[in-house]
């Protein structure tokens, strides 16, 4: 009795598979499609990698034109709250009119140089704390038994699945003069009366770490986590102590992780409005919380675009530093 040959599922859906990308390849509309883009100078890889590149332009190009316009228009007492910057004339006559002044006025009233050098000032600070906290974090998962790696990323990936606002009002609860932080200090005797944590800057300061930590640890775990650890053993055998042998093997080799995690916080910490409207005080002045205030209290959208553009031009340089160090970051690891 002959044997009947046994196939797998796995065998089944692989030929299944071949023959659904075979009968496409061979369909009229896909041969025309591939010919179409040959005439164009395109052909289907530089088709499916282009696409992504197109969303990513239009997801910024078109936003950043329309605060752009906006950002030269002049404030009126209409809906849209400016003036067009086209105005037809005649039937075949057009005027364009560009207002500097939206930009003049930012640099001649102090309040937005102050909100402006408050935010970088906040970022920066919050991004070091972050370093000193994250890089200890990102070290010791690295360096666990690999069964335990999954259980430690969890929990610092673990927060993100709650609400970010919800996160920010349980601080509320924390800092506040009658809250868990102050309770606890007066129970156990170290203060005889509560400390004023909240609405300060030192609220905003453990908001935002709390808040971006995991986004320095990740990008170091990534990169401390490929590390060639027989260097370290190279440099034992050697006579290198392991400070020393951290400071001149691990932490240069870990530095683009450094400049990417740092980029990841600070960026985003810069515009920063949910944490310091909740968690900080009226001296917490930060640029994010001017422009809300822009464009929906005063609803003067011409000066609150031109506080976004220039606030996209100060994180230009550190968005370029970020994709440099990214490029070189994935050339190295290939």
């Amino acid at each position: 009795m002959a044997r009947t040959a046994y196939v797998s599922v796995g065998e089944r859906l692989s030929h299944a598979l071949a023959r659904l990308i075979e009968g496409v390849t061979q369909n009229p509309a896909y041969l025309w499609s591939q010919r179409w883009l040959r005439r164009r100078g395109l052909t289907g890889r530089g088709f499916v990698i282009a696409i992504p590149y197109v969303w990513s332009l239009l997801f910024f190009a078109i936003p950043f034109i329309i605060v752009l316009k906006i950002s030269f228009s002049e404030t009126q007492l209409a809906m849209p709250p400016y003036a067009p910057l086209i105005e037809w004339l005649g039937e075949q006559a057009l005027a364009i009119k560009l207002h500097l002044a939206n930009f003049s006025f930012l640099m001649k009233d102090p309040l937005y140089t102050r909100a402006y050098l408050t935010s970088l000032e906040i970022a920066s600070v919050s991004t070091v704390f972050c370093l000193l906290i994250g890089y200890p974090m990102a070290y010791g998962i690295a360096r666990a038994p690999p069964a335990w790696r999954n259980v430690l990323l969890m929990m610092v990936v673990l927060p993100f699945w709650t609400s970010f606002l919800l996160r920010v009002y349980a601080w509320i609860g924390l800092l506040r003069s009658n809250g868990v932080i102050n309770n606890v200090l007066m129970a156990l005797g170290i203060i005889d009366q509560p400390l004023v944590m909240l609405q300060t800057e030192f609220a905003v300061y453990v908001g935002i770490v709390y808040s971006y930590l995991p986004f320095m640890v990740l990008p170091l775990y990534a990169n401390l986590e490929k590390m060639d650890l027989t260097l370290l053993e190279a440099a034992a055998d050697l006579g290198c102590r392991p400070t020393k042998a951290f400071f001149k093997i691990t932490l240069p080799l870990s530095l683009s992780g450094v400049i990417a995690g740092a980029m990841l916080v600070f960026i985003p910490a810069v515009g920063e409005f949910v944490i310091p409207s909740l968690l900080g005080g009226p001296d917490s002045l930060m640029i994010g919380k001017v422009l809300w205030n822009e464009f929906f209290n005063n609803r003067d959208w011409p000066v609150a675009s031109a506080v976004a553009i220039a606030m996209l031009l100060l994180l230009v340089v550190p968005i370029m530093v970020f994709q440099y160090f990214q490029g070189r970051q994935m050339v190295a690891h290939r």
